[in-house]
């Protein structure tokens, strides 16, 4: 007689602590989007942004919970503990962006309509899905010396906080056309970004195995030319932004200044991003503890 497979169910996926702060991500990002849609203030390219995050989280999370309780996942060609720790990453990144770019967008003074109150509530709720899956990265951060996993390593998250970065850099590009210097800017984060990019992607899709040289001294490499070319952009990008040039009055919204601000700001922080990864990289490589 033939036997029937039967589902099994794991129930830790839903009672360990990881899986606890994933349900609490899934019910705050599901009130923080059904609150927002009530309200309407999903219009515009800054509330689509807000909508498309909160939705974006909630859906992948709650597919992650359910195949880790059917425990399907291990059918799954990719490296689940990468995944998943390359998405909590990502999710904790875009919430916390999220929920800097609604209140300062939408809320305005004095709020005391309900339609306020509501975006208010958005708010907070969208502020504590942050802190879950920051909670959630915390709990799955690879110890020191465990390279099993390496999204899960600081290395790994760095990359995952590297290619967001940029993503943000490249929404705030504007009128970089005219100037050698700035389009070489523009260079220096496209190429390290499709770079740490394919880094994700081929871990994900265990795909490393197939490189030529070591990953742990390419990584080396690699970090050590991002870092030189960072600096460049550093220097380069507010020298020919701003050289000469004062804050236009008005400056609203979609003023290029205040953009190219932005870029200079989040160009330092990549920077610095590429510099501790290096260190950790250099650590890994050289002085790894017999």
């Amino acid at each position: 007689a033939g036997t029937m497979a039967v589902a099994t169910v794991n129930l830790r996926a839903v009672t360990s602590w990881v899986g606890i702060t994933r349900l609490f991500a899934i019910v705050l990002s599901c009130i923080a989007f059904s609150l927002v849609a009530s309200t309407r203030d999903f219009m515009g390219p800054y509330g689509t942004w807000c909508m498309f995050t909160w939705c974006f989280c909630f859906a992948v999370t709650l597919l992650v919970l359910v195949l880790e309780l059917l425990e399907l996942y291990p059918k799954l060609p990719l490296s689940w503990d990468d995944f998943t720790s390359a998405f909590s990453m990502l999710a904790a990144l875009m919430v916390f962006t999220t929920s800097v770019v609604f209140p300062s967008t939408f809320i305005s003074s004095p709020c005391s309509s309900s339609k306020c109150a509501r975006q208010a509530v958005a708010t907070t709720a969208s502020c504590l899905c942050f802190l879950a899956y920051a909670l959630e990265v915390g709990l799955t951060r690879a110890k020191p010396g465990d390279i099993s996993s390496f999204l899960s390593t600081v290395p790994g998250l760095l990359k995952v906080f590297e290619a967001y970065v940029a993503c943000l850099i490249f929404s705030l590009l504007d009128n970089y056309g005219s100037e050698a210097g700035l389009q070489w800017c523009v260079a220096v984060y496209s190429i390290c970004f499709i770079v740490t990019l394919l880094i994700i992607i081929f871990t994900i899709g265990r795909c490393l195995a197939y490189m030529p040289c070591p990953l742990e001294k390419m990584l080396v490499g690699y970090n050590a030319l991002a870092l030189v070319m960072y600096i460049t952009a550093t220097v380069l990008w507010p020298l020919y932004s701003f050289g000469g040039r004062s804050r236009p009055d008005p400056c609203g919204r979609n003023c290029w200044w205040d953009k190219h601000l932005g870029v200079t700001f989040l160009t330092i922080f990549n920077l610095i991003a590429y510099l501790v990864d290096l260190i950790y990289s250099t650590r890994m490589v050289f002085i790894r503890a017999p």
